[in-house]
């Protein structure tokens, strides 16, 4: 009786374990977690080791442990300008751009979901479009406008209007840096708190009304509290974007020799301190993972970015009375002076042949179509006659396309994953490793792949000055609203469906392809294209990975302004710009998105 019981036991195991590896669905789990584990975990453990081990330069023997490279970065010689400098500048800029963010977005999100403001649906479009811009859109306006003559080369449109040269503090550093980037990153406050107070239950603020608090203490006791994390949300967010930005303080800071962690990261590694340059990676790796703990520790277990979900009451809407008038005007005004002003400052000054100078008679055609002149730009000749552009352009649309389709594939599939599997470990597991690409700086997350792929290893081989590599990144970097994307859509999609083709012998292929695919055609194609434009303004993400052959129109108008060729680099950034647009035109007509709804919600 005995064999016969072990004998029934065996045999259920193994029934078990053949219904669990003839399930496609365990299948796909694994593949997805083999995929995050080492395109995401893998890489960070990886930079952490090698930031132990010798390099050739130092003279000990290659990959043998060591504690000097991290000596060096906390108490070299070179430490103040190497490190502590650069991360005093980080962390103050990370930490004025949140709270001006804050402040900005919040507000906005505030008057567009609680008061009786009109023109709701045009401010936040006008919020979105900063989103839809390159970064640097703005440094590069700001320098056209407030440059001097610090750095040699004409001054700006301030100088050119009132004859009075900007002192350094504005037209360099700290100053400019953060306002530049503020103008970027308010969306996010602008989003997610649009969603969390949106979602707030309005019952809570009447009864205390009734009660008697004042509309001043309601907001403070119970709106507040509520939007709590949101806010903090919200503030990781933008703290380590602004924390690994690249693009605005090379702009920015560069010329006056203002250096944050992530400009310093990448001098490192051109002046080949490879070990230094890893070390500063973990270190913004660190600073992140600190923020998240302590956000947990604030807020408790709840890390979603909604607050209360439910049905709900009637909203309680704040009336602006007399100051309707001068806060329309104020906001309507400021916010397209924000989002047009820039480039049309950009756009005339690219047809201009002294920079900065406003006039006809300085008007030029010679950065666009010019031919080569010694006199002008060491002889470069216009952006549209350089065969460099034509390879740039084709360089973005390949890896824009490609990364954006594999990302937005994946990202239904992973959020088919996340919906199904959501409380099991696989799909806690997948949720978890595919948003971890959006908290890490992006100029970090280039350091750790050209670690990682600089030489073979296991089944990989060298990628580095591939356009592999660079697709491979992006498609990782972006994974996060991919599938969180794709997680809501799913969640969306009644299981009865695929139950009844089960029932009917479809297999999982074909329910996926023939139920969820469908269903799911316009999530998939406005991932697509929040994901094509995402990538092809993209520059801090790549800026480490790129080679002479494999260039971008970002990393090409960068080689330019790097150069002092300000007028080359903004006819580029206004052909970046022009291919954005006619993406953002493509996606409302054809694919009738409204973006306004928010993005990679």
């Amino acid at each position: 009786m005995r064999s016969i019981s072990r004998y029934h036991s065996r045999s259920r195991v193994v029934n078990k374990l053949i219904r669990i590896l003839t399930n496609p669905i365990h299948l796909i789990s694994a593949l997805a977690l083999l995929f995050l584990t080492y395109m995401v975990a893998f890489p960070i453990g990886q930079i952490l080791i090698e930031s132990f081990q010798e390099d050739a330069r130092s003279g000990g023997a290659a990959g043998s442990f060591t504690v000097a490279n991290w000596m060096n970065v906390f108490a070299g010689s070179i430490s103040e300008p190497l490190f502590y400098k650069p991360l005093l500048h980080s962390l103050s800029i990370g930490l004025s751009v949140s709270v001006l963010s804050f402040l900005l977005g919040g507000g906005l999100a505030w008057l567009v979901m609680r008061t009786d403001f009109r023109y709701k649906k045009s401010v936040t479009m006008l919020a979105l479009l900063p989103y839809m811009l390159p970064s640097w859109v703005m440094a590069f306006a700001w320098m056209s406008v407030f440059k001097n003559d610090r750095i040699g080369g004409g001054q700006g449109l301030f100088y050119s209007v009132f004859q009075v040269s900007p002192p350094d503090w504005l037209a360099y550093g700290f100053v400019p840096i953060v306002l530049t980037m503020t103008l970027n990153y308010f969306t996010f406050f602008f989003l997610l708190l649009s969603v969390a107070l949106g979602a707030v239950n309005a019952s809570l603020e009447e009864s205390a009304r009734i009660l008697g608090a004042s509309s001043a203490r309601t907001i403070r006791k119970i709106t507040l509290p509520l939007i709590i994390p949101a806010i903090s949300s919200a503030f990781i967010l933008t703290f380590s974007k602004a924390l690994g930005s690249f693009s605005v303080p090379a702009f920015l800071g560069l010329p006056t020799k203002y250096y944050t962690i992530a400009t310093m990261l990448h001098s490192s590694i051109q002046n080949r301190m490879i070990s230094e340059a890893y070390v500063l990676c973990i270190v913004l790796l660190m600073v992140c993972a600190l923020l998240i703990f302590f956000n947990q520790k604030a807020i408790g277990k709840r890390r979603s970015f909604a607050t209360i979900t439910g049905k709900d009451s009637r909203k309680h809407l704040y009336p602006l009375k007399k100051w309707h008038r001068p806060i329309t005007w104020s906001v309507l005004g400021g916010m397209g002076a924000v989002s047009a002003v820039p480039l049309i400052i950009l756009t005339l000054q690219s047809f201009m042949m002294t920079n900065s100078q406003f006039s006809l008679d300085q008007f030029t055609l010679h950065f666009w179509l010019g031919d080569s002149n010694p006199a002008i730009a060491s002889g470069e000749v216009g952006v549209l006659k350089n065969d460099a552009l034509f390879s740039a352009i084709g360089n973005s649309l390949k890896i824009a396309f490609t990364a954006a389709s594999i990302a937005a594939i994946m990202g239904l599939v992973f959020g088919y994953i996340v919906s199904k599997r959501r409380n099991r470990l696989d799909g806690r597991a997948i949720e978890q490793l595919s948003y971890l690409p959006y908290l890490i700086p992006g100029i970090a997350f280039s350091a750790i792949y050209l670690s990682m792929f600089a030489t073979p290893s296991w089944f990989m081989p060298s990628l580095y000055g591939t356009i592999t590599l660079i697709i491979l990144i992006c498609v990782v970097n972006e994974l996060p609203i991919a599938t969180r994307s794709g997680a809501s859509t799913m969640h969306q999609i009644g299981g009865e469906l695929e139950e009844a083709a089960y029932v009917q012998g479809a297999n999982w292929g074909r329910r996926f392809t023939r139920i969820m695919l469908p269903l799911s055609k316009k999530t998939l194609f406005t991932i697509f294209l929040l994901l094509f434009i995402s990538v092809i303004k993209e520059l801090d993400l790549i800026i480490l990975l790129i080679t002479p052959e494999n260039g971008t129109l970002p990393t090409l108008m960068f080689k330019y302004a790097e150069s002092g060729f300000q007028q080359y680099a903004n006819a580029l950034m206004l052909i970046i710009v022009g291919i954005i647009l006619i993406t953002y035109f493509i996606a409302s007509k054809l694919g009738k998105i409204d973006f306004t709804k928010g993005i990679g919600g």
